[in-house]
């Protein structure tokens, strides 16, 4: 498969799933918009931070490595092996939820059963759905690997609008059921999407005249249990090597993406009605990043990987892959430079107001609007970071992986430090501010990787992160004009005031949307190329 091919399919697979996470979304927030007007700070700081921060652990802990491993190089593998080694993140999972479990209920602080019921309950389900979701996981490696344009979009955004219906409904109706509620929902969730990939597959792999079968490495839905390969050997020990690798490194990434939920947890910094508020306008204002960023990333790091060989330098390597993969880098670099500063521009001034929606005085008085305002700059490195890291992780040797969680360890160490005092001296601001400065010091370590691997070549795909002048021009022009607008229209003035505050800012995204337009004519011919509609040939997979 040439680079442009693999190219075309990662751009479609993005852009299909971003208009699906989009639709899929909207429906989430409002659903998740409505129930939050009937629940209390304490019980969305104990869900949305101490359970969720128990999940996300364990599969994390049990999973990231074994997925970075088993999507690099997929082109030449014994899928028999890859499959086994797939198998082992269930009984992986089960450690870390016991014993992650027992934390949670015998040495963290338990809250108040009168204002915060079934507590105990709700780590047992929570860990339980965990290891429920590694079920799956072979059936998601091969659906990525192979480039699955729409099955994990749906199977993902299904799960997530039936969870906040059967949420919506136990919330109306039993109220008093509490964490009961939450944890009944994160289950049904993680059953029905296994049960989307386990469908799915065996459908496929029982329609004979399915022209997809001619492309997947198995043939039977057995296929994808542990089995004895024609070898001999039960698991490819390079990938597995790769994975011991991955594995540290996941466990300092961890430490880095959910560190202030680590912080709050362990160190009690914040009571359960903060850690709510923070985890509502954090949720609120990655919403972006989830929906735009995270595709992007997790279908380029496929690319990236295909392309480029880890082992070889830039110059050793096909120039016409080196070549494209570096114009795709350039044109990710600007994309994502022009969404985020976009983000935090016309966030600062709208902030206020987008809480007030979506939450009502709860949010929108306080230190709500602060902390978004501050994560809509978090956004921008967010989006940077998202696009350099999927080309480092991709295009590292198994060396610069080792050498690089060394990085790792230091800024996760720092990071905890810095969270635990700039949230004693700013408040949960500070948790932001602590992200930014290791976001940057990651970004910085990334783009000295990407330059020293494009040095002896003539390509420079760092120049996407510049922009020209008339364009940040028309940036600050925006951002000055709609901060004006806040002060004089928002929040206090009526529905009428709001309107207006809300077409000035529609007027001034136009205007900067255009310029963007008319000076960055690299960026959209590579958007209209490759991230267009896709072609009438590309049927969902």
């Amino acid at each position: 498969m040439g680079s442009q091919e693999v190219l075309g399919q990662a751009a479609r697979l993005a852009s299909s799933g971003l208009i699906l996470q989009v639709l899929f979304r909207l429906i989430t927030f409002v659903l998740n918009a409505f129930i939050l007007r009937f629940l209390s700070k304490e019980i969305v700081g104990v869900v949305n931070v101490r359970l969720t921060l128990l999940y996300s652990t364990t599969l994390f802990l049990a999973r990231e490595a074994f997925r970075r491993a088993c999507l690099s190089g997929v082109t030449q593998r014994d899928w028999s092996q890859t499959v086994n080694l797939l198998w082992l993140t269930v009984p992986l999972g089960v450690f870390w939820s016991l014993f992650l479990g027992w934390v949670w209920l015998q040495l963290l602080e338990v809250p108040d059963p009168h204002v915060v019921p079934h507590y105990a309950t709700g780590v047992v389900l929570f860990g339980l759905s965990a290891v429920v979701e590694l079920l799956g996981e072979p059936f998601w490696v091969l659906a990525q690997a192979h480039m699955f344009v729409k099955l994990k979009v749906i199977a993902e955004s299904l799960s997530v609008i039936l969870k906040s219906i059967l949420t919506a409904f136990l919330v109306l109706w039993l109220p008093h059921w509490g964490l009961y509620i939450f944890s009944l929902a994160q289950l049904f969730y993680t059953t029905v999407l296994v049960l989307c990939y386990v469908i799915y597959f065996t459908k496929l792999l029982g329609s004979p005249e399915s022209t997809k079968l001619q492309t997947l490495p198995v043939s039977r839905i057995t296929d994808l249990l542990p089995n004895i390969t024609r070898s001999g050997a039960l698991i490819n020990w390079k990938e597995a090597k790769l994975t011991w690798s991955f594995f540290k490194q996941s466990f300092l990434k961890q430490i880095l993406t959910e560190g202030e939920r680590y912080v709050m947890t362990f160190l009690n910094v914040l009571n359960f009605g903060d850690q709510g508020v923070y985890d509502i306008v954090n949720n609120l204002g990655s919403l972006v990043a989830r929906l735009i960023f995270q595709p992007i990333e997790e279908s380029f790091y496929i690319f990236f990987a295909k392309v480029l060989e880890r082992e070889k330098d830039a110059t050793l390597q096909k120039q016409e892959d080196v070549a494209v993969a570096a114009a795709v880098l350039e044109s990710l670099l600007k994309l994502a430079l022009l969404a985020g500063l976009t983000i935090t521009v016309f966030g600062f001034a709208y902030s206020q107001l987008a809480l007030d929606i979506y939450g009502g005085a709860m949010l929108s008085s306080g230190s709500g609007p602060v902390l978004l305002r501050s994560y809509c700059f978090y956004v921008l490195l967010l989006a940077i970071n998202g696009v350099t890291e999927c080309f480092t992780f991709a295009a590292m040797s198994k060396e610069e992986v080792d050498r690089y969680n060394f990085v790792m360890l230091a800024l996760s160490s720092s990071f905890l430090v810095l969270s635990y005092l700039l949230t004693r001296w700013c408040g949960s601001v500070g948790f932001i501010l602590a992200n930014c400065f290791n976001m940057g010091i990651r970004i910085t370590q990334s783009l000295c990787f990407i330059h020293r691997y494009y040095r002896r070549s003539p390509h420079r795909p760092l120049a996407g992160l510049h922009l020209s002048p008339v364009l940040l021009g028309t940036f600050a022009l925006g951002g000055g004009v709609t901060a004006v607008s806040e002060v004089f229209l928002c929040c206090e003035q009526g529905w009428p005031a709001r309107l207006a505050h809300i077409a000035v800012g529609a007027f001034c995204l136009g205007a900067t949307l255009g310029t963007a337009f008319l000076t960055e004519t690299k960026l959209i011919h590579f958007l209209r190329t490759q991230l267009g509609v896709p072609r009438r040939t590309d049927k969902m997979t």
